[in-house]
């Protein structure tokens, strides 16, 4: 047990490194050096550098401050303390590694997608370790919590909107504000793409003869719950189980990884799902009356 908790103490490190790596690369390299602002508190601390130099990481981190205290009792306690090491490890590249380096100075647009590629890599790498970058997740998660019937898509992308167009009035520029959405869409693409994820939210239907092993290994690594469906394989006639399970974007990964580790020859399908109502996401009582 402590060997294994060492070990995954040890990859979710390795995961921070390569995150805070690639977000120093987005943030202050390419959109810092093509003068333009990304969504989320980031973009917001490059605005603040632009106009008073202040370092970019821990601007970053004073701007979570609030948003921590808001969604502390929301978000539960091991994605808090897996994100507030995220953040730290993100500030470490941003201020130290990346504190006195020159910007890209070539084709804005170039920077705007390679931002996002970057960003939304970042991202992923952060969310496949059950962590994030901060900022707007703290306030998304905390909002979903208190309204469930909003979008998670409509609230971020509200919010990283106000946010890149500011930067038309810091910057001097609309091109600022086209190249902050062309970063913002690549960054939610590239997510979507690494792990199969959406803001709706994903089913995964496990094929498998562990179905309760593996059930077991979702709740305990997920708290997610599976519905476990007995099935008949029509070519070999082999008696197996067949496991539904529906959950969010940043879970995806996890479980499925979870189904593998128990059985790594089963069947695991991904599919989306427009939306999904019930324990643990949408209350179709609270919805209704909004329609």
């Amino acid at each position: 047990m402590k060997k294994g908790k060492i070990r995954v103490l040890l990859v979710d490190q390795l995961y921070n490194l390569a995150a805070g790596l690639l977000y120093a690369v987005s943030i202050c390299y390419f959109a810092k050096g093509a003068d333009f602002a990304p969504g989320g508190l980031s973009g917001l601390a490059l605005i603040f550098n632009h106009l008073w130099k202040l370092p970019i990481g821990i601007t970053t981190l004073v701007l979570n401050i609030p948003l921590i205290l808001l969604s502390i009792r929301f978000v539960g306690r091991a994605f808090f303390c897996k994100t507030v090491v995220s953040m730290l490890w993100c500030t470490l590249f941003q201020d130290v590694l990346f504190a006195n380096q020159a910007g890209y100075g070539g084709n804005p647009l170039l920077a705007a997608l390679f931002a996002g590629i970057t960003w939304g890599s970042a991202l992923a790498l952060l969310y496949m370790r059950g962590s994030s970058s901060g900022g707007t997740d703290f306030l998304t998660m905390s909002i979903k919590k208190l309204h469930p019937h909003l979008s998670v898509g409509v609230v971020t992308g509200s919010i990283d909107l106000i946010v890149i167009l500011l930067g038309w009035g810091v910057f001097g520029s609309v091109d600022a504000v086209l190249y902050g959405l062309v970063t913002t869409a690549v960054t939610s693409l590239v997510i979507d793409k690494l792990m199969y994820g959406s803001s709706a939210g994903k089913m995964l239907t496990i094929i498998t003869t562990k179905g309760q092993e593996i059930a077991d290994e979702i709740s305990r690594e997920c708290e997610r719950g599976s519905t476990m469906v007995k099935a008949v394989g029509t070519y070999t006639g082999t008696e197996r189980q067949m496991l539904l399970c529906v959950c969010a974007r940043p879970q995806v990964y996890r479980i499925r990884m979870a189904a593998y580790r128990i059985d790594p020859g089963c069947m695991v399908m991904v599919t989306e799902t427009g939306e999904v109502y019930g324990e643990g996401f949408l209350d179709h009582s609270k919805t209704a009356s909004y329609l």
